[in-house]
C-alpha cells in the first residue's frame, strides 16, 4: 500500500500552490483508494526552528557514523535533546512512512518560505537516504524563472530544493510543477502577461493531474 505525505507552505489560505497540490492529492487518492494519506499545513501549524539540542543530535550522528534514521532516538542523552526529539520524531515518522512526498510551496523572495525551511531542517540529519521515496513540488512563482527567462538565474526555489533532496536524501528525480507569472493577477505592470500566466497555470494543473495518476 502506497502512502502520500502532503505538505503546504503558503501563507495564503487560498493560493495557487495550494490549488496545485490539492489537485495532485485528490487525483492520487482517487487512483489509490487503499493508500495512506497524511496532510500538514506548515503555515497554519508552524514547525519550530531547530535549536542547540538538534545540533547536538547531528553531532552524535556524525560521531557514531550512524546512518540508520530509525535508531536516532538512541542518541538522545539530555532533557534538552529529548525535547528536541519530541518535535522531530512525529515529523520524521511521517516522512519515513511515505512513498510520495508532495510539497505545495510559493516562491518567496526568490526562495522558499521559512515555514518549509523549518520543516526541512527538523527532518534532516547527516548521511540520510530516503531510498525509494519520490518528491513532487508544486510551486507558484510571481515572475518567470524557467530556463531562458530573464530572471532564471534568480531561481533559488527549485534549484535549492532539487539540490537539497539530492544532497541530503539521495533523491535524484524530484519533479517540479511550476505555475509562473502569478503576479500578473494583481500587478498592473504585469497585466500584459496574464495570458502567459493562464497558460502556465493550466499546464501546471494538467501536469499535476497526469503525474498523480502515474505516482
Amino acid at each position: 500500500m502506497s502512502t502520500l505525505l502532503h505538505l503546504d507552505a503558503s501563507a495564503r489560505t487560498s493560493s495557487i500552490s495550494r490549488e496545485l497540490s490539492a489537485v495532485f492529492a485528490d487525483v492520487w487518492r482517487a487512483a489509490n483508494p487503499d493508500g495512506g494519506y497524511r496532510y500538514r499545513d506548515l503555515a497554519a501549524e508552524p514547525i519550530p526552528f531547530i535549536d542547540a539540542a538538534w545540533t547536538e543530535l547531528c553531532d552524535a550522528v556524525l560521531a557514531q557514523s550512524s546512518t540508520d534514521v530509525d535508531r536516532l532516538s538512541e542518541l538522545v542523552r539530555t532533557p534538552e535533546q529529548a525535547a528536541a526529539w519530541a518535535i522531530i520524531e512525529p515529523l520524521l515518522a511521517e516522512v519515513l512512512a511515505a512513498d510520495v512526498i508532495l510539497i505545495g510551496t510559493p516562491m518567496y523572495n526568490y526562495s522558499i518560505p521559512a515555514a518549509l525551511k523549518a520543516w526541512l531542517d527538523q527532518v534532516t540529519f547527516p548521511r540520510m537516504s530516503l531510498g525509494h521515496r519520490r518528491f513532487v513540488v508544486a510551486t507558484a512563482r510571481g515572475g518567470a524563472y524557467s530556463p531562458g527567462a530573464p530572471k532564471a538565474a534568480f531561481d533559488y526555489q527549485e534549484r535549492f530544493l532539487r539540490d537539497f533532496f539530492a544532497g541530503h536524501f539521495a533523491v535524484q528525480d524530484t519533479v517540479f510543477i511550476n505555475a509562473e507569472l502569478a503576479n500578473a493577477r494583481q500587478d498592473p505592470a504585469l497585466a500584459h502577461l496574464r495570458g502567459k500566466h493562464d497558460e502556465s497555470y493550466a499546464l501546471a494543473l494538467e501536469t499535476a493531474r497526469n503525474l498523480a495518476k502515474e505516482y
